[in-house]
């Protein structure tokens, strides 16, 4: 989501095309925080649940505050989900440390692609989670993958699936 939103505007510019989509591109999640501005989400979901942080989430896309700021901290992930009734919500104690995946890098640096994953989910597990939930499919791909390979005590879902639920 970030390349598309940060570089497609951008593409084809020595070409001389204009982009008319330029500002209209939102992460999902983004787009509901920040747009429709919800007071309310008619979503049931009563577990604990751990908030993952992507590195474009947050240092692209802004979906909550880089620690390396130092600003005040946000967080448009919690915001939403702590609208969702019985829902417990945590964050593990390295927020945004990365998790590992990277595209390429998990490829090219697979060993320590791993160890970065299998470090992460034990951060959430940590928190006394059920669930993993966070906006970025390939991380949580990549989490996913720790955890079945490990047989880790946790499970993954995406945050829209938590935000449309009725359990």
């Amino acid at each position: 989501m970030a390349f598309v939103k940060e570089n497609h505007p951008g593409i084809l510019e020595k070409e001389g095309h204009s982009c008319q989509s330029s500002g209209k591109i939102y992460d999902i999640c983004d787009f509901i925080h920040d747009v429709l501005k919800p007071d309310k989400i008619p979503a049931r979901f009563p577990h604990k649940v751990s908030i993952h942080n992507s590195c474009h989430g947050v240092r692209e896309l802004l979906i909550s505050a880089p620690s390396e700021l130092n600003i005040p901290y946000y967080n448009k992930l919690r915001d939403l989900l702590e609208m969702v009734e019985g829902i417990d919500v945590f964050e593990p104690s390295h927020i945004d440390e990365c998790c590992g995946f990277g595209g390429m890098f998990a490829v090219e640096e697979q060993a320590v692609s791993t160890c970065m994953g299998r470090d992460k989910v034990n951060d959430h597990i940590a928190t006394g989670a059920e669930y993993i939930t966070g906006a970025d499919s390939s991380c949580l791909m990549h989490m996913q993958g720790v955890i079945e390979r490990e047989k880790l005590p946790i499970k993954i879902l995406h945050v829209v699936e938590i935000l449309a639920s009725q359990s």
